[in-house]
């Protein structure tokens, strides 16, 4: 199976940058998409990618976060958010379960706007890795993916010591992935791929992309015991209508 994961930045903006034809183009099984920007009040009559059923999780605040997932084969539950209301009222997880393996494709929260949003964030981090854990006690493969806005080592960013005191590359925001990756979840990119320059998102302002001046805040981990369902992992830096590109992997399943 093909997964591939992109925050679109904008659910809308995407249809009128090319969403549809990029999905007949690549044709993954599931697209996990982040930052939707889409209310539940405004779902009827969006268009979709032909031949896929759509999930979504809309934050409560209209014009803000979101996440939706797309796929072919209908999963056997749809889940949204983590049962706390604090976190569920951004939209910021849906999960699909199969027989083989949980995918929860998840937009984490940035938390550059002060302190308080990066206790958020921190929280959130927390949250979620509690979660996930609980997950991989059923038995099956549990894959995550989104945008976790935070780049964990210094070959995942073009220039880490200018952005040691910015959000996305602070030292407690590196240490949780520390110990995602220390609690027995694998960075599926770093797997196939060592060599840095390898980025997901880039600044706008700055037309960082033109130069390649980026970060790599999006990801896609599995539980250890079935990182061997992975048979690829990759970034598609060439594809436009976003200040991230798509990433993705193969799944055997």
């Amino acid at each position: 199976m093909k997964l591939l994961s992109w925050n679109v930045n904008g659910y809308r903006a995407a249809l009128k940058k090319g969403l549809l034809d990029f999905a007949a183009a690549e044709k993954p099984d599931i697209l996990g998409l982040q930052e939707v920007k889409v209310s539940a009040d405004q779902l009827a009559g969006l268009e979709l990618p032909a031949d896929y059923r759509a999930e979504w999780n809309s934050a409560e605040r209209k014009g803000y976060s979101g996440v939706a997932a797309f796929f072919r084969k209908a999963p056997e539950a749809v889940r949204r958010g983590l049962g706390e209301g604090r976190f569920d009222a951004e939209g910021r997880v849906i999960a699909l379960e199969y027989r083989d393996f949980h995918l929860l494709n998840v937009y984490f929260p940035n938390g550059g706007a002060g302190p308080e949003r990066l206790r958020f964030k921190l929280d959130f981090y927390e949250a979620f890795l509690k979660h996930i854990e609980g997950l991989r006690k059923t038995g099956k493969a549990v894959v995550f993916c989104g945008d976790v806005n935070t780049a964990h080592k210094e070959l995942d960013l073009a220039r880490p010591r200018e952005n040691e005191g910015n959000s996305g590359f602070l030292p407690v925001e590196r240490a949780w992935l520390d110990r995602v990756t220390g609690s027995g979840w694998v960075d599926t990119f770093r797997v196939f791929h060592a060599e840095g320059g390898r980025y997901s998102w880039w600044d706008y302002k700055t037309r960082a992309r033109e130069r390649n001046v980026g970060w790599r805040l999006d990801y896609f981990f599995i539980d250890e015991g079935h990182k061997g369902m992975v048979k690829d992992a990759f970034i598609l830096p060439d594809v436009q209508g976003s200040d991230h590109c798509p990433v993705g992997i193969e799944l055997d399943a």
